[in-house]
């Protein structure tokens, strides 16, 4: 008995020293969690501190770090024994979506995001919350959650944005904060918190992965593809909470059981808030169609995703008074989202066999192609680095391909919308549905968007074939696919000649063309084709010869360039021709090295602007000068040839000293590139451009056409609504500003803006007549989005202006536009 007694006491002196050990966020902060906002460095110290104080529960993993050297983190938090067995669980989930039976010890796998939006900062606090009541002693709950559930929990996964707000906030509030949502504190100044170091939304990059946080990120997530994944998030805060269920549309691939799934999590989420008197719908705002959010992508890789919002983000400080007279304060959000957190992991846990069982059918469906009308797609082209840039994208979402020996095949041709039999060009790229990934290459190669309801919340069509530019065909058969060749051919050093000839048919040719021009190497280029030792250059060949270039040392600089880009040169004896220009004729131009500037700042939208700063540095290693639009007015633009204008409202273009200024950079032989909204300012000025007067001769009005429904109101928008659609553009390909493009380029279209045709300047692309090809676009929309200018050149003294209507760089997925924005910057006005 004594012996007894003394063990008991012995676990109570264990017990009592672990929960001293196990500080609260506030015994480790100093502060109540929600007083204050937290540091990005002290929760990733403060992940770490209870990691090292239950190192049986917790593990903190570092799986990456920011543009700017911030710790990206994961912790690991789960029973003693499944903690111990943590890369065994790890390997037996995936083995689920490879065909192997389930074991009873299978535990289910929940993820947790929080603040991918930098600015919407409550849910980092409440990570530290919902990590201390997984491993506090006294929360008996969660230890019973843990013994059949593994929870990943990413605290922070935008430490660079989250930061830049905080910051923010700490240098501007008072000792007492202030409610009224008029003062400085609710008023973030451009760019704001929300995006990344290069003003990236993390929030729709899940899919293409275009940034760092993501690539790191992503490569964790596929190798633990949990059942469960939240990605939490803040709204205005005039906002109730939301929580799934999620709102129409979903698109077709969405299982019923992940729908119902959906439904109970919501559920008992919504017990929990109804006990608490707190405020939340369902249902409604938030959609699952787009394939790079934080809910459908793991939706579309088998898991049950959802996006929890709470209201507050950026404007909501640490209180604020809402619009019906309430005060939210920084310790209601977090206790919302911590709330939430905790009610999906129960969730999860009472349903944890099912939730397992029915992620080994969505896996077993998907390998066995189950209700997928194409059963393989395929991609050619003669370019072989536009065939890797696919098979870039596939990797990173561990997508199964391979290539095909046929020469011929037949089946739904994406540049013709058409079933016919198709010639496969020098190089192709199969993907069968027979995989675990088939859901999301069905949804990747999606040719035809089908949407249940219109009122979506972002772009709508996306497919590889359009957005990479290449050839695409959609089989209905099981093709016989082979292992893709690690390198079809090896890179053949030069040697010294006359000169050189570099293809300028993708990226990669630009890449080559900014590298050489960074190195002082002077390089010319073909503006018509031409014959050279039997073979035929299309215009926009690259031309270097050896004479220009004695002051470098050439040869090093060519062989290491064509090795970097994966661009094979050829060598030339002699500048004749057999058919075409010589290569010293006027036909054969210099390229000059541009020195570049971009207006940025307030006025701009910090997206677009950040697409390209992100474009330049990390994709051409290109420099390019920031400059403040609101300093416009005094800045010496003359130190710069090429001024991009990225979207944006620029009130400084209302300022006619501007205009005038703008014109003569362009007369004295500068270039501006204007871009969406920033060319619709500059057509409403005496430039040459004209906005077009769009009359609908299918819009007839009658007398009643003013009387509407009030329920409607939130629909009245779709008819003229254009949220992402794809067209096919006309192009003029002799142009410089369309090299390397054949006759045609698909444009995302996300307005209806139209423009007339270009009396004296050069319309380089244009929308004819039924050039849609899918995608949302209301009818009248449709209507409108006809015999308009796309892309344009207009020629004004020694310069130009060039427009684009749409942003060729939207997001950086959008690969097939990244050449023609390089030849704006490069190639229009040699």
């Amino acid at each position: 008995m004594r012996k007894i007694l003394i063990a008991l006491c012995f676990s109570c002196i264990i017990f009592q020293l672990n929960a001293q050990t196990i500080q609260s966020p506030e015994q480790f902060l100093g502060y109540k969690i929600g007083t204050n906002y937290t540091l990005h460095y002290k929760i990733v110290e403060y992940f770490k501190t209870l990691a090292a104080a239950k190192p049986d529960m917790v593990k903190v993993e570092q799986y990456g770090t920011t543009n700017e050297g911030r710790e990206l983190i994961l912790a690991y938090v789960a029973s003693a024994n499944n903690l111990k067995n943590l890369d065994e669980i790890r390997k037996n989930n995936l083995s689920l979506t490879k065909g192997k039976s389930l074991s009873t010890n299978n535990p289910a796998i929940v993820w947790l995001s929080y603040n991918v939006h930098g600015n919407e900062p409550s849910s980092s606090e409440a990570a530290m919350q919902t990590l201390y009541a997984l491993v506090n002693p006294a929360n008996t709950k969660t230890k019973e959650w843990l013994q059949n559930t593994v929870v990943i929990i990413d605290p922070c996964v935008n430490p660079d944005g989250r930061d830049r707000y905080v910051n923010w906030f700490n240098s501007v509030k008072g000792k007492e904060y202030n409610i009224d949502p008029q003062s400085r504190e609710h008023r973030e100044p451009w760019p704001g918190g929300r995006t990344n170091h290069y003003n990236f939304d993390l929030n729709r990059d899940w899919a293409w992965q275009t940034q760092i946080e993501s690539q790191q990120r992503m490569k964790k997530y596929n190798e633990w593809l949990p059942q469960i994944h939240v990605d939490f998030h803040e709204q205005g805060y005039n906002n109730p909470y939301y929580f799934a269920p999620a709102a129409e549309p979903f698109h077709e691939v969405i299982t019923q059981w992940q729908k119902d799934f959906q439904i109970q999590i919501g559920k008992n989420n919504a017990k929990y808030f109804d006990e608490n008197a707190w405020l939340y719908f369902t249902k409604e705002n938030f959609d699952l169609f787009y394939p790079s959010y934080g809910d459908t992508y793991p939706l579309y890789n088998g898991a049950i995703g959802m996006t929890y919002e709470q209201g507050g983000h950026s404007a909501g400080g640490l209180g604020v008074i809402t619009s019906i007279g309430d005060t939210l304060t920084l310790v209601d959000r977090i206790m919302h989202h911590y709330t939430t957190g905790l009610a999906t992991i129960e969730t999860t846990s009472k349903n944890a066999e099912k939730l397992l069982e029915e992620f080994k059918k969505y896996f077993d469906d998907s390998r066995n192609a189950k209700n997928a009308e194409y059963k393989t797609y395929v991609v050619t082209d003669d370019d072989e680095s536009k065939i890797n840039a696919v098979k870039n994208i596939l990797e990173k979402n561990n997508i199964e391909y391979g290539t095909i020996t046929a020469n011929k095949i037949k089946g739904y041709r994406y540049f013709t919308l058409k079933e016919e039999e198709v010639s496969l060009k020098k190089y192709n790229l199969a993907v069968s549905m027979y995989q675990p990934k088939s859901t999301l290459v069905k949804v990747l190669f999606e040719q035809k968007s089908k949407l249940t309801d219109s009122a979506t919340y972002d772009i709508t069509a996306w497919a590889l074939p359009y957005n990479y530019g290449v050839e695409g065909i959609a089989v209905k058969e099981k093709l016989e696919i082979k292992p893709f060749p690690s390198q079809t051919f090896a890179i053949k050093k030069i040697l010294p000649a006359y000169g050189y000839l570099f293809p300028y048919t993708s990226l990669n040719s630009v890449k080559l063309l900014a590298f050489l021009l960074k190195n002082d190497v002077k390089v010319r280029q073909a503006t018509k084709p031409f014959v050279s030792n039997g073979k035929e250059y299309d215009r926009g060949t690259l031309i270097i010869i050896k004479t220009s270039n004695t002051h470098i040392n050439l040869f090093s600089i060519l062989n290491s360039a064509a090795q970097k880009f994966q661009v094979q040169p050829d060598v030339v004896l002699s500048g004749f021709v057999e058919k075409g220009a010589d290569f010293g004729s006027k036909d054969v131009v210099n390229i000059t090295a541009p020195k570049v500037a971009m207006l940025t700042g307030e006025q701009v939208s910090a997206n677009d602007a950040g697409e390209v700063w992100n474009f330049f540095d990390e994709t051409l290693n290109y420099p390019i000068t920031l400059l403040n639009a609101t300093d416009l007015a005094r800045l010496n633009i003359n130190k710069y040839n090429v001024l991009i204008l990225p979207d944006g409202n620029y009130r400084t273009l209302n300022d006619k000293n501007i205009i005038d200024k703008l014109k003569e950079f362009v007369g004295m032989g500068g270039k501006i590139i204007a871009i969406q909204n920033a060319m619709d300012m500059m057509a409403k000025k005496d430039l040459g451009l004209k906005i077009k007067e769009s009359k609908d001769e299918n819009d007839k009005k009658d007398e009643y056409t003013d009387l509407k429904k009030y329920a409607d109101r939130d629909r009245e928008f779709l008819p003229n609504s254009t949220p992402g659609a794809i067209y096919k553009v006309d192009i003029d390909n002799t142009h410089p500003l369309a090299y390397g493009y054949p006759d045609f380029y698909y444009t995302l279209k996300q307005d209806d803006n139209t423009y007339e045709f270009l009396k004296s300047g050069w319309n380089v692309g244009v929308l004819k007549k039924n050039n849609y090809i899918t995608g949302f676009a209301g009818y009248k929309a449709k209507n409108k989005l006809k015999d308009t200018l796309i892309f344009g050149v207009e020629e004004m003294g020694n310069g130009q202006i060039v427009y684009l209507a749409d942003n060729p760089l939207f997001r950086l997925f959008w690969e097939n536009g990244k050449l023609l924005f390089c030849n704006a910057v490069f190639l229009v006005g040699e």
